[in-house]
Parts: structure tokens; C-alpha cells; sequence
């Protein structure tokens, strides 16, 4: 028998989900905000080597100001998670990308206020990095309160398939605008639309009496209604909790490995090759892979299997083939082959969308930003370290295959530890649940 405040949280959360045409528009809205959110984050990387020609910066100062903005990215991830489970997601993605769509507008600006071009750019790219760390636990968050379960893992594989359209999107455009009017043009450009994203939230999908309770809230540290007790103690001692955080660390360090170094890989291995080939192929191909995830997901269990049963199916697809696409690359001398074997692995990477990130709202709708900030953070430093560790394997033994090789046995640990220990039942709550 559930206690009455359980259930009157459970009803109250079902109250409050969107409707169906509600789910659509803000669905659109948030790829449209994902998808920005990729645009002014790689414009830095886009710019970086017409800026190092301006500002006279070596390779290991351009690799300062790119790798800043993982500095600030780290820190705000279970600040983001908990301030969205606090005052609604959708606010603190609505604060923060007005106030990074600013700084990614008036960087060409921050760059000619003096003579320290370095400092400033240092500085701008930990800022952006801070206020976008909130971004993805704040989704988490939103999408664990107001979807409905047998939505989810389609809403947030659309929603996250904005992170290929706005690398595409920047890698295209902005090179482009690079190429035509300089490299001030792709700050401008990130950052104008952002703030105009911005302006459509405030004014079509938020009201501006919540929007000033939620500044009040974060000003003054003032409390609020919506119920946040819960018991952490209790939470970290499940399995099933160690379980999600591990294999979303692995999903993101396997991720972060790949997206650093399969450039240089195919550069190094086929210098004769078209960059535009391997830049743009595997992240066209994810796009529809991630769409198609979300679908099957959902269609899965609404056709009766169970929840846990169909996100470790997306987990083996996620972790489990994508490493072995992974491992393939290192023992192949095609190119065709090459971008097939790279297509492949990050196009299944986008089923850990249907997965693990689901699952992590499954566990603990209450408090699913927090959950998630916890393991994107951990996901996040590991991913780096990872990058580091693959540098290091490259150059002590001269093969590219060891760092398939890291990424395939990441994978796998994250995935054998999922499958054994996962679980979809509430651990939010304090009675038992049935397993689902």
C-alpha cells in the first residue's frame, strides 16, 4: 500500500504532463534548442585556426582555449540537474542559453578588448561551458516530468539528435561564413539564433509570472512548492542506480574518444582522403539511427515487452555493437570500409539516447536532473581522461588499434554492468514498486 503523499505525488506528476500537441511543439522547440546549444559549441573548434593565424597562438595555446570549455562543462552538470528538478527544466534551459547565446555573440567582441586575446577567449570558453553544463540534466529533468513513460525514449532521441544537426549545421554554415566574411561571422551567427530561440520561449511557451518566481527562487534561495525530499542515502545504495551512472560514464567516454580522434585517425590513415567525407557521413547517419532508436523503443513497450527488457536491448545496440564497429576499425586498410565501420559505431551510440538516458528517468522521475547530472559529470571527466589515456596508447605503441581497443572494452564493462544490475522500478519512492 502506497502512503498517500507517494501517490499524491504520482498524480499530481501525471497532471502535470504535457498533452500531445503540447509534447509536439516543445519536442520541436528543444531539438531546435539542442541543436543550437551543438552550434555554439563547435563554433569555437570551426574558428580556431583562422583565430590562431589572427592572434599569433601556437598549437598548445589553441588547445588551452578549445579545452576550456570541458573545465566550466564539468562543474554545473548536478547543479543544472538540481536546479531543474527544483524550479522546471525548461527554465533553467531558458536562462542559460539567453545568457550563453550572449557570450557566443559578443566573442568577436571580448576578443578585440585588449591585447590579452587568450585570457579573454580562455575565459569566454569557461563560462560557455559552465552555463551549458546545465543544459542536458535540466532536459533530463524536464522530460522525466512531463512525458509520458512509453514517450520517452522517443522524445529524448529526437530532442538529442539535435547535437548532430548542430554539428552539421556549424560545420557546413559556419564554414562557409568562415570563408566569406571571417570568423567573427560564426559567433554572430551561433549566437544571434540562440537569443532569437530565446525570445520565442519567453514569449510563446513560458509565462513571464513563472519565469520571475524562478529568478526570485534562484536570487534569494528562496524555497519552493514543488516536493524535493529525497532520500539520497537510500538512492545510492541501489545497484540499479551504480548501474545507470557506470554505463552512462562509459557511453560518454566512449563517445568523447571517438569524436576526438577518428579526425586524426582517418587523416593519419588517409591522408589522400576527403575531409568532408568522414566529418559529415557518420553524423548524418545518426541522425535517423537516434530517430529510429526513440521509435523502436517506445514501440516495444507499447506493445507489451517489458521496460527494463527493451533498455538493455537499446544498451547492447548502444555500448555493445557500437564497440564492436569500434573494434573493427583498427584491423581494416579500406577507407569505404573505414567510414562504414565509424558510421556504424556512432550511429549505434545515439541508441544509448533510448537507453541508459531513459532509464536514469525511470529510476527516479523526482529527481532525474540530479541523477543525470551526477552521471553526465562522471561521464564527462572520465571522457577526458579517456582522450588523454588514447594519446598516450597512440603514441607509446604506434597503433591506432589500441584506442579501438580502449573504446570497445569501456563500452563492454559499462554494458555487462547495466545488464546485470540494471533495473527500471522507482527508487525515488519509499515503498517497493513491481520490477517493471
Amino acid at each position: 500500500m502506497q502512503p498517500p503523499a507517494d501517490e499524491a505525488r504520482r498524480d499530481g506528476a501525471e497532471d502535470a504532463q504535457w498533452s500531445r500537441p503540447e509534447g509536439q511543439v516543445w519536442t520541436g522547440t528543444l531539438l531546435l534548442g539542442t541543436c543550437l546549444l551543438y552550434c555554439a559549441r563547435v563554433s569555437m573548434p570551426v574558428c580556431a585556426a583562422a583565430m590562431s593565424q589572427d592572434f599569433g597562438w601556437n598549437k598548445k595555446e589553441a588547445g588551452v582555449v578549445l579545452s576550456s570549455f570541458f573545465w566550466g562543462y564539468c562543474l554545473t552538470q548536478v547543479v543544472g540537474g538540481h536546479l531543474g528538478d527544483r524550479i522546471g527544466g525548461e527554465k533553467v534551459i531558458l536562462l542559460s542559453a539567453s545568457a550563453w547565446g550572449f557570450i557566443t555573440a559578443a566573442t568577436p567582441l571580448l576578443a578585440h578588448l585588449g591585447s590579452a586575446h587568450l585570457a579573454f577567449m580562455t575565459f569566454s570558453r569557461i563560462l560557455t561551458g559552465l552555463l551549458q553544463g546545465v543544459y542536458f540534466p535540466a532536459l533530463t529533468s524536464l522530460l522525466s516530468q512531463k512525458v509520458r513513460e512509453s514517450e520517452r525514449a522517443f522524445t529524448y532521441s529526437t530532442v538529442g539528435a539535435g547535437s548532430q544537426f548542430g554539428t552539421l549545421v556549424t560545420g557546413a554554415v559556419g564554414s562557409l561564413l568562415l570563408d566569406w566574411y571571417g570568423w567573427p561571422s560564426v559567433f554572430y551567427f551561433s549566437g544571434g539564433l540562440t537569443l532569437l530561440w530565446v525570445w520565442y520561449v519567453y514569449k510563446c511557451l513560458l509565462s513571464e509570472r513563472d519565469l520571475i518566481l524562478a529568478l526570485g527562487v534562484l536570487a534569494q534561495g528562496l524555497p519552493v512548492s514543488r516536493p524535493t525530499k529525497v532520500p539520497w542515502r537510500q538512492l545510492f545504495r541501489k545497484p540499479a542506480v551504480w548501474a545507470a551512472v557506470t554505463s552512462q560514464l562509459s557511453a560518454a567516454c566512449s563517445f568523447f574518444i571517438l569524436l576526438s580522434w577518428l579526425p586524426t585517425f582517418f587523416e593519419e590513415t588517409f591522408p589522400s582522403s576527403k575531409g568532408w567525407v568522414f566529418n559529415v557521413v557518420p553524423w548524418l547517419v545518426a541522425i535517423p539511427a537516434s530517430l529510429l532508436s526513440g521509435l523502436l523503443s517506445d514501440h516495444l513497450i507499447n506493445q507489451g515487452y517489458r521496460t527494463i527488457s527493451v533498455r538493455k536491448f537499446m544498451q547492447v545496440m548502444g555500448l555493445g555493437l557500437s564497440g564492436v564497429f569500434a573494434l573493427c576499425l583498427g584491423h581494416t586498410s579500406s577507407f569505404c570500409t573505414s567510414v562504414v565501420f565509424a558510421s556504424a559505431s556512432i550511429g549505434l551510440q545515439t541508441f544509448n539516447h533510448s537507453g541508459i538516458s531513459v532509464n536514469i528517468q525511470d529510476l527516479a522521475p523526482s529527481c532525474a536532473g540530479f541523477l543525470f547530472g551526477v552521471a553526465n559529470t562522471a561521464g564527462a571527466l572520465a571522457g577526458v581522461v579517456g582522450v588523454c589515456l588514447g594519446g598516450y596508447l597512440i603514441e607509446t605503441t604506434g597503433s591506432w588499434a589500441s584506442v579501438f581497443n580502449l573504446v570497445a572494452a569501456v563500452s563492454s564493462l559499462g554494458l555487462c554492468i547495466f545488464l546485470v544490475f540494471g533495473k527500471a522500478q522507482r527508487v525515488d519512492l519509499s515503498p517497493a514498486h513491481e520490477d517493471l
